[in-house]
């Protein structure tokens, strides 16, 4: 066996056991539809403060009832935008594993989901409690940081690129505790913005030649 042939059963091997034991089907296209996602939810929300704002200028004083129907609306656009970001990434993930003849559900996966499963549950309790002692201010950092942790605790099992995404998740969701009335702006760039550059990256570092060669 020549030396060529040797470094090529290397590197079949170290690619073998790579897929044993990370999930590397995880599209770039995902980030960036999560991102586009997250920004059209941001958008929508500034017009629903817009429009409730715009009432209290009108009326002349606070309703408790116009900021509970602000409250439910912007749970409801959370809960969508999350939904439509999770059904797109498991389409574009789905897709890429199917190109690379590799299975979508599979132990490594499901060690994925179950690690950011975590904190992601822990998260959602703790900002039910936010929500439940109407601690508003604090609902988007939490967000943002639990994400992160998310990430991070996933980033063992896929690809070590995850692990910078929930850094900067973290980082920005710290930043926005030192701006809690902005929280809409963190909440565009973390989920929004850092989700389609870290989409782009991915896409350039591990699907860019095989589109090309499709």
């Amino acid at each position: 066996m020549t030396e060529q042939q040797h470094l090529e059963a290397i590197s079949d091997i170290r690619r073998m056991m790579e897929r044993s034991s990370r999930f590397i089907s995880l599209s770039g296209l995902s980030g960036v539809f999560a991102g586009a996602s997250a920004l059209a939810g941001a958008i929508t929300a500034h017009f629903l403060f817009r429009s409730y704002y715009d009432r209290w200028e009108i009326r002349g004083h606070y309703e408790d009832v116009d900021f509970s129907t602000l409250r439910l609306q912007l749970v409801i656009l959370g809960f969508a935008v999350m939904a439509l970001a999770f059904f797109g990434g498991l389409y574009f993930t789905w897709r890429r594993a199917r190109r690379n003849n590799l299975p979508v559900w599979d132990p490594t996966s499901r060690k994925v989901l179950i690690n950011a499963l975590i904190p992601m549950m822990a998260g959602g309790a703790f900002i039910a409690g936010l929500i439940y002692n109407r601690m508003d201010v604090m609902i988007a950092p939490s967000c943002l940081i639990f994400y992160g942790m998310a990430l991070l605790n996933a980033s063992k099992y896929t690809v070590s690129d995850i692990r910078y995404l929930g850094i900067a998740e973290i980082g920005i969701g710290i930043l926005n505790v030192f701006f809690l009335r902005r929280g809409l702006y963190f909440w565009a760039i973390g989920f929004g913005v850092m989700h389609i550059v870290y989409g782009i990256m991915m896409w350039w570092k591990y699907e860019r030649r095989q589109a090309a060669a499709e």
